[in-house]
């Protein structure tokens, strides 16, 4: 057994002594090392005005990245760049998960439209539910056609000897003109398919009737219909037959799936303001009698 002696036991004080000093000294340059690293030099330097100058001089303190460690992370950025546009959706297949009353208004009352002409098309095709009476159809719709009634009109003008009739005959004329172009100008505009894909008859593309809306056999049976009950003199069951062949001439384009109920309606709609443009403009008999003097090359300023 050694027995510890008080010179023992104050050489061993001595040594935890400095012991305990060198792990301090070793702490303190260590902390001085990284105290002087390039990125903690703003904070060994004391601030001369303020906390925005100190603000200032720890920015131009601050170091420049080295251009390799720049030119490492411009392909990490340009990556995640093609990542975030590749994971982006186009914007016709994103969902509108807060749509507005308006918007679910509209498209519920146009895929009732699409549902119901594809029902009411029962003459689009020979094996149609209807396919028998598509001829019959068919014939009912050329009625209503623009090259129809512009021939039409142009031979009654042609045999017309009275100047009223005339009168009336050239408006019509115009009124018609008016309606083929404003019609085959909007269905530009809008190009809307019709609820069956059809091509586009020999007549049809004769007349620019290519599109669905609006529904240019409605809108011409609705502007021809008001202008006769308006300047001709019929009888009652002639009114009547009137309005019935205009609404039949609208109603065999559904049946044909060429146009949807909503074409239809603003077809009419359409055809109405037509006419109501048309009275408003409405040629005089002397304007009449020059155009058909022009026509005609028959005409004579001088004598």
């Amino acid at each position: 057994m050694r027995i510890v002696t008080p010179i023992d036991r104050a050489s061993h004080h001595w040594l935890g002594a400095d012991a305990t000093q060198s792990s301090v000294c070793a702490r303190v340059r260590e902390r001085n090392g990284v105290l002087n690293r390039p990125e903690f030099l703003s904070l060994n330097q004391q601030p001369s005005g303020g906390p925005a100058e100190s603000r200032r001089g720890s920015r131009r303190a601050a170091p420049m990245k080295p251009q390799s460690s720049q030119q490492s992370e411009e392909p990490t950025d340009t990556g995640s760049k093609d990542r975030r546009e590749s994971t982006k959706m186009p914007e016709e297949d994103c969902m509108q998960l807060n749509p507005s009353f308006k918007g679910i208004a509209m498209n519920s009352l146009l895929a009732i439209d699409i549902c119901l002409s594809k029902r009411m098309g029962v003459c689009a095709y020979t094996s149609s539910s209807w396919g028998g009476c598509r001829s019959m159809v068919s014939l009912l719709a050329l009625t209503g056609h623009g090259i129809t009634w512009i021939l039409g009109t142009i031979v009654c003008l042609t045999r017309s000897n009275t100047l009223a009739g005339q009168e009336v005959l050239v408006n019509l004329l115009l009124a018609l003109i008016l309606d083929i172009m404003t019609v085959a100008g909007v269905q530009r505009l809008v190009k809307r398919r019709g609820p069956w894909e059809m091509s586009p008859g020999f007549l049809d593309c004769v007349a620019m009737d290519k599109y669905s809306f609006p529904a240019a056999h409605a809108s011409r049976a609705a502007m021809v219909s008001k202008f006769l009950l308006s300047h001709l003199v019929l009888a009652v069951p002639l009114r009547i037959l009137l309005v019935l062949w205009a609404f039949l001439v609208g109603m065999s384009r559904v049946l044909l799936g060429k146009h949807h109920l909503t074409d239809m309606v603003c077809g009419f709609a359409l055809g109405m303001l037509h006419f109501s443009l048309m009275e408003t403009v409405w040629l005089s008999s002397n304007t009449c009698q020059s155009i058909i003097s022009i026509s005609t090359l028959s005409w004579s300023p001088f004598f």
